[in-house]
């Protein structure tokens, strides 16, 4: 169970949600049977040598509902009272979110990152804020939000979820506690609007190093998650951390610093129209000593050139990547 109240999730969040918090992707067993339990504590426990706060774990991979469950209960356990399991509500309805919601709240999650399930298509924004807010009210547990264009919300409004939909939602449920603010990419205006707007009542999230590294200069977010920062291992933790120091000079030095990866990143692309390449995502956390291993098909495919050039960009920006060959990322480091 949440250690707060609802009416308490406010004040909660505004104390935690101070840092980076990256993603955990579950690791199958090598015959792809079951969650690969070591795998998934190597991960949690390397998240927190790194300075994470917490981690997302992630339901947009092929598993059944009660090998999540599993995952999450690992993760939890792993993660003790200090770092945030961040419970990824974007299963196939409404239904399945709210049951899932539920279980995780039992396991002791103590935030919800909330998404919307493909076959979620809304006629209208107050169809939008119908599902948030049913969602909402079936859960104790901290709620943030999160406009961004892959929803396919932009053709009911072009920052995905506007001011308008988001100031109802933090009137009316108060375990709202935070928004991830990647509405209207790739433009800013809608991050810039949301913080305006709310930050005095919820808690900004900036999620992608390249913005937070630049806005977090500017603006006061406390929050940089949730996100893939684990494929620059210790950095962006540290960045935060300069950063509210006010020592931007020393952060700016950082942004160069790893533009090699970022670039990379680009280039290959996250994946494709509405959905990230989580194997790539594991492969690039892999190149920073994180489990790397199997993840049941139907899934994104990672090919040698995109491999060689993820690598050499990590090298090229000095965050020494593993020495072991790229085969052994498919195998993982604790195979089971």
């Amino acid at each position: 169970m949440a250690s707060y109240t609802k009416g308490e999730a406010r004040a909660w969040a505004r104390e935690k949600l101070n840092g980076v918090a990256q993603v955990t992707i579950p690791t199958m067993t090598n015959d792809f049977k079951r969650i690969n339990e070591k795998a998934v504590r190597h991960d949690v426990r390397l998240a927190k040598e790194h300075g994470f706060i917490g981690s997302l774990a992630i339901s947009e991979v092929p598993m059944s509902e009660d090998e999540h469950d599993q995952f999450q209960k690992i993760m939890i356990d792993e993660a003790g009272k200090d770092f945030i399991v961040v419970h990824h509500a974007v299963f196939n309805t409404l239904e399945d979110n709210i049951e899932m919601v539920k279980k995780a709240e039992a396991n002791g999650c103590e935030l919800v990152l909330l998404g919307y399930p493909p076959h979620f298509y809304p006629q209208s924004l107050e169809d939008v804020y119908q599902y948030t807010k049913a969602f909402c009210d079936a859960t104790n547990l901290a709620v943030m939000l999160f406009p961004i264009p892959i929803w396919g919300f932009t053709r009911l409004d072009p920052s995905d979820i506007p001011v308008s939909i988001l100031r109802r939602l933090v009137d009316e449920c108060p375990n709202i506690v935070a928004i991830k603010a990647e509405g209207g990419q790739p433009y800013i205006m809608s991050l810039i609007e949301v913080h305006r707007e709310f930050h005095k009542e919820v808690v900004i999230a900036s999620p992608l190093e390249y913005e937070y590294l630049t806005m977090g200069q500017l603006l006061d977010i406390p929050f940089c998650g949730t996100n893939y920062s684990a494929f620059f291992g210790p950095t962006i933790p540290r960045a935060h951390k300069l950063i509210q120091q006010g020592k931007f000079d020393e952060v700016t030095q950082i942004f160069y610093q790893i533009d090699p990866m970022r670039r990379a990143v680009g280039s290959i692309g996250f994946g494709g129209p509405g959905l990230a390449s989580r194997l790539m995502w594991k492969y690039q956390a892999w190149l920073q000593g994180y489990n790397g291993g199997p993840i049941r098909h139907p899934q994104m495919r990672v090919y040698a050139k995109d491999m060689a050039l993820l690598r050499n960009a990590t090298k090229a920006a000095g965050l020494n990547p593993t020495s072991d060959p790229d085969e052994a990322f498919f195998v993982g480091r604790n195979p089971s």
